[in-house]
């Protein structure tokens, strides 16, 4: 079965524009989590599946890469890579880039897929491992990001 890749398209809205002139941090934090829940539905936990199986996905830890500025009305597009997942845990990789290709920001993230009845972590629904293991046969040559695995300091 042959699938689309995902991706999530967007603009720059007016009240995402800050004091500076571009995109707040905070909007590109915002237009990361409507990707994922487009991935989500991608995957195929959509509305009526996350009813159906009493299954959602949490997101555990993100982290941002802040790149290029984004400023009102521009178009964006949110690609994903899956880095690694096991039975109820994915390990994805978004790049927002512009209508031009440029990476705008990046943002690495730890979901983890949850039974909704017991409010804990469940491996995840045998169809949708299915979906998680097509992606993972997809993504697995591809190279690692750049800005996979950092960590905030300062370099001394």
């Amino acid at each position: 079965m042959k699938h689309t890749p995902f991706n999530y398209q967007n603009h720059v809205r007016e009240e995402w524009v800050d004091y500076n002139g571009h995109m707040n941090d905070a909007a590109y934090a915002k237009l990361f989590s409507l990707a994922v829940d487009a991935f989500i539905d991608y995957i195929g936990l959509d509305a009526e599946a996350r009813g159906r199986y009493a299954y959602t996905i949490f997101t555990l830890e993100t982290h941002l890469c802040y790149l290029k500025e984004a400023h009102q009305d521009e178009q964006t597009g949110i690609e994903v890579q899956l880095l690694d997942d096991d039975a109820k845990r994915l390990h994805v990789f978004f790049t927002m880039k512009n209508s031009g290709g440029e990476v705008l920001a990046t943002s690495e993230q730890m979901l983890m897929g949850m039974d909704v009845e017991q409010g804990r972590p469940a491996p995840f629904p045998t169809a949708i491992a299915s979906e998680i293991e097509r992606l993972r046969q997809a993504h697995e040559h591809l190279e690692a990001p750049k800005q996979m695995g950092r960590r905030i300091g300062i370099k001394r």
